[in-house]
């Protein structure tokens, strides 16, 4: 699977997904850093790569629809994050990835457990 590392995340965690098999590219080894966060969403929909990402914004479905990407991971943590609870995060999403797919969602990775909202499509 691909991903991109958000600016906000640095290198944190990359080798964690790469020891998993993963492909991961971070937003400042792509001269990303500081671009918006529509372009992010556009670069990531265009390379097929899950977003990973601290900013909450991405988790705002009628902005940012999961289900047009390869995914959205967002990493919440109670209080301000600090490198250790963003690699413990990293570990959590490395986790589910093993049973769960992610294609299409948004993934809140909280402590302990992982929220994924998925959306629901009529058929007419």
């Amino acid at each position: 699977m691909k991903f991109k590392l958000d600016e906000n995340l640095g290198s944190l965690g990359k080798s964690l997904l790469v020891a998993e098999g993963h492909d991961v590219a971070t937003a400042f080894e792509q001269s990303l850093s500081g671009t918006s966060d529509e372009n992010i969403y556009h670069v990531c929909r265009k390379e097929k790569r899950v977003l990973v990402t601290l900013d909450l914004d991405f988790a705002e479905g009628l902005r940012f629809p999961p289900e047009a990407t390869a995914g959205i991971a967002v990493l919440r943590s109670p209080g301000r994050l600090s490198p250790r609870a963003i690699v413990a995060r990293m570990q959590e999403l490395a986790s589910v990835l093993r049973t769960e797919p992610i294609d299409g969602k948004l993934w809140i990775v909280e402590p302990g457990r992982v929220r994924i909202h998925q959306s629901k499509r009529l058929e007419l």
